[in-house]
């Protein structure tokens, strides 16, 4: 077994006696004070986390924008500097090598953000498909990633700055904005379906501005918040998480991020001809939400059914800390999925009655 990463929040989280588990092959926080209340501070006040275990690589060249446009499913040539782009990365048949957020740097100079699980594969299927001028480098042991979300966020890390941080708007970043005079680049994305920024600053001056942010923020109800927390925030906004609703045999369309799939942009892309296939033909099955009548919780990889017909499995489910409801999300063969469709999904060897609902759960006001 490889050794375990960490990030550089490993001597705050043994200083507070934090039980870390692995995760993409770093040891990280499930929880700090507790799940429910990390969720309901985001969802109510703002959370801080330590993301640094996602993968940044640095691509520039000449033909940076037509090696991303050929590798990606949304439309690079959009990307003005300053534009981040969520999208997908997909195989000859359409399944998901994984999905990653583009900041467009400047012309022929992006940076990529990926799942930690998936750094070496991405970036050996970057460098495999990348014409020889092009420099494709992994500067994922450089760059650690903080992302302060919630509805006070923003005015939280303002109290470090002096740069004005209302004029990046969603899906927007900056470059070289002075952290406490530690130049970061700060983007307005997240992964929890609340407003907040993603702050990306160099490896060893993290825990530094991890502790000066959670003082700015402490009178406004800022608390540290761990990978459980960000999994139940994530899913009540019905963002896909790789290797559950997402992966290589499951298309982004299935997903349901059809959004960020162009198959219309100018030129070719992997995975395009069966994207376009589906889009044409119809999907034949698709990620729902589903939420539980019978008293009981869906879990990943349970079986869903019609009758006594297997129709999908649960990709993730729990119960929702905003909602107080058992929820699921479940990947099932599309005839069975109109809203209010009643399904049965077997939890240890029960089947637990089920109706297909509205996703996402949550949308903030």
């Amino acid at each position: 077994m490889p050794e375990l990463k960490t990030t550089p929040l490993y001597d705050y989280y043994k200083s507070h006696d934090v039980k870390l588990i692995d995760f993409g092959g770093f040891l990280l926080p499930v929880q700090i004070t507790g799940i429910k209340n990390e969720h309901n501070a985001v969802r109510k006040a703002a959370g801080i986390f330590d993301v640094s275990h996602m993968g940044e690589f640095l691509v520039c060249g000449e033909e940076a924008e037509q090696f991303l446009q050929k590798m990606v499913t949304n439309d690079v040539s959009k990307a003005q500097p300053g534009d981040a782009l969520y999208t997908a990365m997909c195989y000859e048949n359409g399944g998901t090598v994984d999905d990653l957020l583009i900041y467009c740097l400047d012309q022929n100079k992006y940076q990529l953000v990926v799942n930690a699980a998936n750094i070496e594969k991405d970036f050996n299927w970057l460098s495999e498909h990348a014409p020889e001028k092009l420099k494709v480098i992994n500067q994922s042991d450089k760059i650690a990633l903080l992302a302060v979300q919630g509805p006070l966020a923003i005015s939280i890390v303002q109290k470090i700055t002096n740069y004005d941080l209302s004029t990046i708007k969603h899906f927007k970043f900056a470059t070289q904005v002075p952290l406490q005079d530690v130049p970061c680049l700060v983007s307005r994305t997240g992964y929890t379906g609340e407003d907040g920024l993603e702050i990306y600053c160099p490896w060893e001056k993290a825990s530094m501005l991890w502790d000066l942010l959670l003082a700015a923020g402490d009178a406004d109800g800022l608390i540290p918040c761990g990978l459980g927390a960000r999994d139940t925030l994530r899913f009540e906004a019905r963002l896909p998480l790789y290797g559950q609703e997402l992966s290589s045999s499951i298309t982004p369309l299935e997903a349901g991020i059809g959004f960020a799939v162009k198959t219309g942009k100018p030129g070719e892309f992997i995975g395009k001809a069966a994207l376009k296939q589906q889009k044409d033909e119809g999907l034949t099955r698709k990620v729902i939400g589903l939420e539980m009548i019978d008293r009981a919780i869906p879990r990943t990889h349970y079986s869903v059914y019609a009758g006594d017909t297997k129709v999908g499995e649960v990709t993730t489910g729990t119960q929702s800390p905003t909602l107080g409801k058992n929820l699921g999300l479940a990947l099932v063969a599309v005839e069975w999925t109109q809203l209010g469709t009643l399904l049965d999904v077997d939890i240890r060897g029960k089947r637990k009655k089920a109706k297909v609902v509205k996703a996402p759960f949550y949308k903030r006001s």
